[in-house]
């Protein structure tokens, strides 16, 4: 049930209450309004206030007890105590009354507590002006109700400007909603969630620019868990993010930059060390291919003087076979440097197939018979009549058979020749053959032993190899998936001992032991 309320007396104490306490705040907050205002002065200012109002205005009280008016409560604005026996001695039973003093004493209490609140109210408003992020208090349908100082200023707005308008018209200048997740709006994520959310997201600033705001938004609740209100506070960090994609920019610059200057310095290097490595092999290619040559040269010249000398030819057949010997040595040495050189520097495609190692050693053998003989060296044949077939390169495979007696025959010539025993045999896993070159040469020291294999690396005196030798012998087997080791002593010789698999793939690491000899084999 809605009270309504008269008030008796116009004067200033009438427009005071009628100022504090709006027909919507009575209606609201306590179910009662104010709907008449009795004064005999019309123009009191309670009663022009009234009347701009649209109460009920008349100048006898006593016309508001007719049941018509509907008027339940008398407030008495009047300190005339005789108002007070006239009205309670005339009234109707049905109306109440509320005496100046109460009223007063109640209005009193009323005013102490307005002006506690609206200090409060400054307080808070000096607060959020002293703050120097943007913050805006609307309600849960976007209504702006209050903004601070640093938001006026940032948008280029007065107070009126903003107050009543929704959030969207102000930060985007239109009149759709933005609150969807789509547009990176969290108030619906806080209605949802009924807790404060968090985003990043752009607004349009006063100048008309795109700005990177972070933004949250934190509700507050009424006593019937409602959101009441929302706060929402604003920070513009663009000037951070364009610094941060600024630097961001410089460092991709600066790492494309030195990462240019690095492969430079790389091709440079690799151009350097390849024109170094070059320059190695063009001056050893000249004094190898040089001595051969020019023994080749001063033998022909030879001859020719002997045929001048009459008789001669007659007389020196023995020399002239000898020479002649001699000649196909150089070349065939000449052969074997254009060979390894051919063979390093190409990565020519295999052509595999079942190769009979036996096979292939006997045909070596036969190719350097005449080297095997000039070097006084002697051949042990012990080759496994039973050795099962390879898949491998027949090429390939006897250029390293060919690598390995004529190494064998280098270290033995030294010597005065030997014995260079040739081994093959089957490991006892069944996956795999060895074949072993032992000689009894001059042997390996073990300074030299960790750089056997490289290129352009050689013991040899000079003009006797380029050092490419073993490091094809090395290359070939890797291509076969097979493993090399030499077992030596200085002075008592050297062996090598060649594993190669039955199969293209690749065997597991194995040491094997067959007639108390060893096939240690590690990969280098």
């Amino acid at each position: 049930m809605i009270i309504n309320i008269a008030l008796i007396g116009g004067g200033r104490f009438c427009e005071a209450v009628l100022k504090m306490t709006t027909l919507s705040f009575l209606q609201d907050q306590v179910n009662s309004r104010i709907v008449a205002v009795a004064d005999a002065d019309e123009n009191a200012p309670g009663v022009r206030l009234a009347g701009r109002l649209g109460l009920k205005i008349v100048a006898n009280y006593q016309e508001l007890y007719d049941p018509a008016c509907n008027i339940h409560l008398f407030i008495l604005l009047d300190p005339d105590s005789t108002l007070l026996h006239k009205v309670l001695e005339t009234k109707p039973r049905r109306l109440r009354v509320l005496a100046y003093q109460a009223f007063d004493l109640f209005w009193k209490a009323f005013k102490s507590r307005e002006i506690l609140l609206q200090q409060r109210s400054e307080e808070i408003q000096t607060i959020l002006n002293g703050i120097q992020d943007l913050i805006l208090v609307f309600t849960p349908d976007q209504e702006i109700v209050e903004a601070n100082d640093a938001f006026l200023k940032y948008m280029g707005y007065e107070k009126e400007d903003v107050i009543g308008r929704k959030c969207y018209e102000v930060y985007q200048q239109t009149d759709q909603p933005c609150h969807g997740e789509k547009n990176g709006c969290p108030l619906k994520t806080v209605i949802r969630n009924r807790m404060a959310a968090e985003t990043v997201r752009t607004r349009i600033g006063p100048d008309g620019k795109v700005r990177y705001m972070e933004v949250s938004i934190h509700p507050i609740w009424e006593k019937d868990g409602k959101i009441s209100r929302l706060i929402e506070i604003s920070h513009d960090f663009t000037e951070r993010r364009l610094q941060e994609e600024e630097n961001r920019r410089r460092l991709e610059q600066m790492v494309e930059e030195r990462t240019r200057q690095l492969q430079d310095t790389h091709a440079k290097l690799l151009h350097q060390d390849k024109m170094a490595s070059l320059g190695k092999l063009a001056a050893s290619v000249v004094h190898e291919i040089n001595n051969p040559i020019a023994g080749i040269l001063n033998l022909s010249l030879l001859m020719k003087r002997i045929l001048k000398e009459e008789g001669g030819l007659l007389k020196r057949v023995e020399p002239f076979d000898r020479y002649l010997s001699l000649m196909e040595t150089e070349t065939r040495r000449i052969s074997r440097i254009v060979s390894n050189l051919l063979t390093f520097s190409r990565q020519s495609k295999m052509e595999l197939g079942s190769q009979d190692i036996n096979r292939l050693i006997e045909r070596t053998l036969v190719l350097n018979d005449n080297l095997l003989k000039i070097s006084n060296v002697k051949i042990n044949k012990e080759l496994d009549p039973a050795l099962p077939q390879v898949i491998g390169s027949a090429d390939q495979i006897q250029q390293v058979f060919m690598n390995m007696i004529s190494n064998a025959a280098e270290a033995m010539e030294g010597k005065g020749g030997g014995v260079l025993t040739v081994r093959t045999w089957c490991g006892h896993a069944k996956n795999f053959i060895c074949i072993a070159f032992a000689d009894n040469g001059v042997g390996i020291s073990i300074d030299n032993l960790d750089k056997l294999f490289e290129p352009f690396y050689t013991t040899k005196k000079k003009g006797k190899g380029v050092g490419l030798g073993l490091s094809v012998v090395y290359g070939i087997i890797k291509a076969h998936n097979g493993r090399i080791t030499v077992d030596t002593e200085p002075g008592q010789g050297a062996t090598f001992t060649i594993q190669l698999p039955l199969s293209p793939e690749r065997p597991k690491k194995n040491t094997v032991n067959t007639d108390n000899n060893a096939c240690v084999v590690e990969e280098r």
